[in-house]
């Protein structure tokens, strides 16, 4: 070979060596850490079936943002029956029947906004295993990317856990005041008992406060919260047909 063909080969060799091995790396680090950041919430849903999660992402970042934390995990039959009703009740009355995502639900929002008066939706479609895939693995606020994302969390969730585990989980990461976070947190903070005594306007009244547990109390409700929670217990009535995959004991 001859000294101007080794003069190409030369080059190559340098660019690859010298110039590829000082910047080739850090997409490498940055493609990994994506693939983690991806791994992680379907790792995760996994352990989670068996293990009570130590905190939320939302939890995280509350508690940065200056927030205090309680947060006490109890097990589903350590928490009033009529919790998960009503949670299921005002939240998601389909839970038992969908797979993760109501598009039931997403088609009376997307009606109520496209129906031309003005006023928007009056109610979100985010079902029980969205907001749970919100709190345990992503971040709060209203964001595009957030909501895509979430949908497919919450197939990966519904399809991994049963409806059991995943109500219990829910009742036990949402924010019911700033920085309580759980039924057994809840109940105590606002009703000074445990979740498993709840009567069944108390645990109404907690699931009047969960759109916004900042601003709502449900230990020292306004007459809104009550009237809410007055609607909550009617529809807790007639929905025992709709949560039998929660096998609840106790009287509902």
């Amino acid at each position: 070979m001859t000294d101007d063909e080794t003069l190409p080969v030369a080059r190559k060799t340098w660019f690859r060596s010298g110039f590829l091995k000082r910047y080739d790396p850090w997409p490498r680090r940055l493609a990994t850490v994506a693939v983690i950041v991806a791994l992680w919430p379907v790792l995760m849903t996994f352990v989670y079936a068996f293990v009570p999660p130590p905190a939320s992402n939302v939890m995280i970042a509350r508690l940065i943002g200056g927030n205090g934390l309680a947060y006490d995990w109890v097990s589903l039959n350590n928490i009033s029956p009529y919790l998960p009703v009503a949670v299921i009740s005002s939240e998601d009355a389909r839970f038992c029947s969908h797979n993760g995502v109501d598009w039931i639900e997403f088609g009376d929002v997307i009606d109520e906004v496209t129906d031309g008066d003005g006023e928007g939706p009056i109610r979100g479609a985010s079902t029980i295993p969205m907001q749970t895939a919100k709190n345990l693995f992503l971040w709060d606020g209203r964001n595009p990317i957030r909501k895509v994302l979430e949908l497919p969390l919450a197939y990966w969730m519904d399809l991994v856990w049963t409806k059991r585990r995943m109500i219990e989980v829910y009742l036990n990461i949402v924010e019911w005041a700033p920085g309580v976070y759980g039924a057994e947190a809840a109940a105590r903070h606002h009703f000074r008992k445990p979740a498993a005594k709840l009567t069944k306007r108390e645990a109404a009244l907690l699931a009047a406060v969960l759109p916004n547990p900042i601003k709502r109390n449900a230990g020292k409700p306004s007459k809104r919260v009550s009237r809410i929670a007055g609607r909550i217990m009617a529809r807790m009535n007639i929905m025992g047909p709709y949560v039998t995959c929660l096998r609840l004991k106790g009287p509902l």
